[in-house]
């Protein structure tokens, strides 16, 4: 077939023809740019990140405040290419002393390890300060307790000192919700290297009394302390004085971020007709073998996304219904992927106290979850396009992600990544299980980000 395909005419406007063939035959079914819901990008940058900028976190052990500032610098790398990195106080007192300390050394009568744990946040500060002196970083983060506020007004000071002119804001992360801490700390204080190997009630309880040891002497951020932000439990927030572009843009990634656990399931449409021929885009059906996957995969939902194990009033673990979402992208085949997925109703109690009644897998098609358009070469195999345009072809195996394909879009383009951060910022306030069908490119993105 290759051998016989004819180029593209010289002729300006000419319409591609392969085998003779015009693109309403070869491509029958086309990918089409539709107006309307998420047709166009959600998000349009309209000014650049240039100041630099140092957060500072607050807060007692078990709050959160790692997870915060990890997802944070994810968030610029990731969508605004803007540097970042995380100084963490915890990991330079084990680098210096170990990982093995018993709550004891965070008494704050016990000198000794005063002056221990004063000398790890110095390191931590001595690297921020020189990691935010070099050309082309953006954000530094500081991760530590900071718990009094002599502490603070002192880190101020040797920021100030040291000639860092970023802005600087203040990040306090409150957990007073008992359901939450324990999930921290079974799920992700219990975790870190300084209880590897113990006993996990054991873990529980040094760390419980390691915060005790930091609660008593802790005073919360007040307009004193200057720009601050301040989370509670992941549903109050408190801002002051924040200004300027990219401080605002943490905080509206704070409004968006929790410690609790939820999982994502991310899956590719079942085969379609343009899958078995090799062709790319386009917006076609369901084959066989894919509505057999559709099937498999509604059984899957019912038996597993749509379930949480819970231990009831008797200490038995109980397989219950919990609330799942369901996103899809526009095109056909996302939508006949999840064709046999059951939308039952089930009488559900959130965490704020409100009863609903939730419809499970309710599908919603956003048009911005779409395959990545190929423009001119929509509806065509890769050797027809080789055939047809092997400049193109040779550009697109030299760089795929900066590549687009004439008249298309290209994977890294600004307007592109912006166009699903809402998406993104959906996935990351949700605290229920979520289930999504969309192309190869967008489950790739999605694995990426969670990284």
């Amino acid at each position: 077939m290759a051998n016989q395909t004819m180029p593209r005419s010289a002729e300006a406007g000419s319409p591609l023809t392969i085998n003779g063939r015009r693109p309403s035959e070869y491509n029958p079914l086309p990918h089409r740019l539709a107006e309307g819901e998420n047709a166009t990008p959600l998000e349009v940058i309209g000014a650049s990140a240039s100041d630099k900028l140092v957060i500072i976190m607050v807060g007692l052990p078990g709050t959160g405040k790692t997870h915060i500032a990890k997802r944070i610098c994810r968030f610029v790398d990731f969508f605004h290419d803007i540097p970042s990195q995380i100084f963490n106080t915890s990991e330079y007192r084990r680098k210096l002393f170990g990982a093995k300390i018993p709550a004891s050394f965070f008494d704050p009568n016990n000198k000794e390890a005063l002056e221990k744990r004063g000398k790890a946040c110095e390191a931590a500060l001595a690297d921020l300060i020189d990691y935010m002196k070099q050309d082309g970083v953006r954000v530094g983060v500081y991760d530590a307790t900071n718990s009094l506020r002599e502490r603070r007004q002192e880190v101020m000071k040797i920021l100030k000192d040291a000639g860092i002119k970023a802005k600087k804001i203040f990040l306090e992360s409150i957990c007073d919700d008992d359901e939450i801490l324990d999930e921290n700390f079974r799920k992700l204080e219990v975790s870190t290297p300084d209880y590897k190997d113990m006993d996990n009630e054991e873990a529980i309880a040094d760390f419980k009394e390691r915060r005790r040891h930091y609660l008593s002497s802790y005073k919360t951020l007040d307009e004193c302390d200057g720009s601050f932000i301040r989370v509670v439990n992941s549903k109050t927030f408190e801002v002051h004085g924040i200004r300027g572009y990219l401080p605002l843009k943490v905080v509206h990634f704070c409004m968006h971020v929790h410690t609790m656990p939820r999982t994502f399931y991310l899956t590719r449409h079942g085969q379609s007709e343009y899958n078995l021929y090799g062709k790319i885009g386009g917006d076609s059906g369901l084959t066989d073998f894919g509505v057999e996957y559709s099937r498999r995969l509604a059984i899957f939902a019912k038996e597993e996304i749509a379930t949480e194990m819970k231990i009831n009033e008797k200490g038995e673990e109980k397989k219950r219904p919990c609330p799942a979402r369901l996103w899809t992208s526009s095109l056909r085949r996302t939508k006949e992927t999840a064709q046999f997925i059951e939308h039952n109703t089930i009488h559900y109690t959130w965490d704020n106290g409100e009863t609903t009644d939730w419809v499970q897998f309710r599908p919603i098609a956003r048009r911005n979850l779409d395959e990545i358009y190929a423009g001119t070469c929509d509806g065509m195999t890769y050797k027809e396009i080789e055939t047809c345009f092997p400049e193109e072809f040779k550009r697109r195996q030299e760089d795929k992600l900066a590549y687009r394909y004439p008249r298309g879009k290209r994977v890294n383009n600004a307007l592109l990544l912006n166009r699903i951060i809402c998406f993104f910022l959906s996935c990351t306030y949700m605290h229920n299980n979520n289930v999504y069908f969309f192309s190869f490119f967008i489950c790739q993105l999605c694995f990426l980000f969670v990284q």
